[in-house]
């Protein structure tokens, strides 16, 4: 095995080398943001930590819609740049991680008396395509009435004028954050999970360090840092109250649910964004013989650290399936999962959370912690980018560039080939099927092979 601070049997040992030298970066938060700035900062040469009170990827990063996309409904907000940006990222993205980000069609219905018109929602889409720098290939279509009921056929045909069937990409939001921790840590950054930054370290009221407990062996940690970035997602704010940083700006936390049904309760084969009874927008999507749909987004103030699915979320969302699809009859004795996630927004009071921008925001204290707040899962790349050149340019570090839009996270260039190989070795190896080759291709690429040479304690054929 390799030796490593993300292997077990090697953690002391790295953790002794946290606590006795100085890291020139510290990012509090094990997310999607803070995996991309220990990426993008160790690949320019800096000495880079990464500590995570829990597992990396347990708040926001793996409670998303699992869809790495452009931010179409952010257009009706005028948000041309965050639209422009996110379009450009998710195609760096698939073409850095081609095994975990995967093109997705997705289906508009246009409605009459909605608020999607159909001249506007095609001209919604040009643009959307158009800032994106979409391909030719995957650029939006317009359908009518029959060919839309062909694709939902269970999509409630009330005032059906036709739909908008555009491209997306669909992700696994957790794996995507590993794999960017693991691909830091190959090019030199220290990352631990399950260690609890508590507080800070000064020296002549700047911030040189802070101090954690490691939650496993129950040590004490002082890490010293000549720099401390902030990306902890819903729990910024607590980290800038540690900090007694909080003036102005700060955050507003919106909580997202989404439900898991069997797919035999709705035989849907494309991937379905409608707009609710209340104008708010919905996903509906297949993956893997289940469908999910979501999200809600109302405020929320209860416990950061284990947000729940409530009746009410429920019984909204499915709601809003009952309307929008034909005879399904939806109740809560079918829903067989769900999960809720928060969006750490810059508050707004003006705006209801489904209306506050999505951008990101960058906050220091006078004391130097940088903090980053706001932003979607697609953009993670660039938020990274943007912090650590602040981080840079206040510290001086090197002069170095991003070089994130080229370092891919998969070796091999053609991966078609390469989940072709997976696929007939599994048949060849106790007859697992093409589905369970898919399943482990699009969460481990070529980590895949390491998996199947282990031996299996049981078999199933079936799987």
């Amino acid at each position: 095995m390799s030796e490593n601070c993300l292997n077990v049997f090697h953690r002391e040992k790295f953790l002794k080398q946290l606590s006795e030298e100085t890291i020139e970066l510290l990012i509090i938060g094990g997310g999607i943001t803070g995996a991309g700035i220990a990426l993008d900062a160790a690949s320019r040469g800096i000495k880079v930590a990464l500590i995570e009170k829990s597992d990396f990827s347990s708040g926001t990063s793996s409670r998303s819609t699992k869809l790495i996309h452009g931010g179409l409904r952010y257009l009706k907000q005028l948000e041309i740049s965050l639209v422009k940006e996110t379009g450009r990222e998710r195609a760096i993205a698939y073409k850095n991680a081609p095994h975990l980000v995967h093109p997705e069609k997705l289906i508009l219905p246009i409605v009459k008396n909605g608020t999607l018109g159909w001249y506007s929602t095609s001209l919604a889409l040009w643009v959307y395509d158009f800032l994106a720098g979409v391909g030719k290939k995957d650029r939006k279509k317009m359908i009518g009435i029959n060919k839309t009921r062909e694709l939902i056929p269970k999509f409630n045909s009330k005032g059906l004028l036709g739909a908008g069937f555009y491209s997306e990409y669909r992700s696994d939001d957790s794996r995507l954050t590993i794999e960017i921790i693991k691909k830091a840590v190959s090019v030199s950054a220290l990352a631990f999970n399950y260690i609890e930054a508590n507080g800070f370290i000064y020296e002549n009221n700047i911030i040189a360090g802070v101090t954690a407990t490691e939650r496993i062996q129950k040590q004490e940690l002082n890490i010293k840092a000549r720099c401390v970035i902030n990306a902890a997602g819903p729990w910024v704010d607590q980290v800038r109250l540690a900090n007694q940083s909080i003036n102005g700006k700060s955050l507003r936390l919106s909580k997202g649910v989404h439900l898991v049904i069997n797919s035999d309760k709705l035989n849907l084969k494309h991937s379905v964004y409608f707009e609710a009874a209340d104008e708010r927008m919905i996903f509906a999507i297949p993956r893997e013989g289940k469908i999910y749909f979501g999200t809600t987004d109302t405020v929320y103030s209860d416990s950061i650290d284990n947000p729940k699915t409530t009746k009410q979320d429920a019984e909204y969302l499915i709601d809003c399936m009952n309307k929008a699809f034909d005879g399904i009859n939806l109740d809560i004795s079918d829903i067989i999962s769900s999960w809720a996630g928060l969006r750490p927004l810059i508050q707004d009071h003006n705006k209801a959370s489904k209306d506050i921008s999505r951008k990101d925001e960058i906050f220091i204290s006078k004391t130097g912690l940088i903090s980053i707040a706001g932003g979607k899962l697609t953009a993670y790349r660039s938020m990274a980018e943007r912090v650590v050149n602040v981080a840079n340019k206040r510290m001086n570090f090197n002069n170095n560039k991003c070089t994130t839009k080229q370092i891919k996270l998969i070796k091999q260039k053609d991966h078609i080939k390469l989940l072709n190989n997976i696929e007939n070795q599994l048949i060849k190896y106790n007859n697992l099927n093409k589905n369970y080759a898919n399943y482990l291709w699009t969460r481990y690429g070529e980590d895949s092979f390491e998996i199947i040479k282990k031996p299996l304690r049981h078999t199933d054929s079936n799987t």
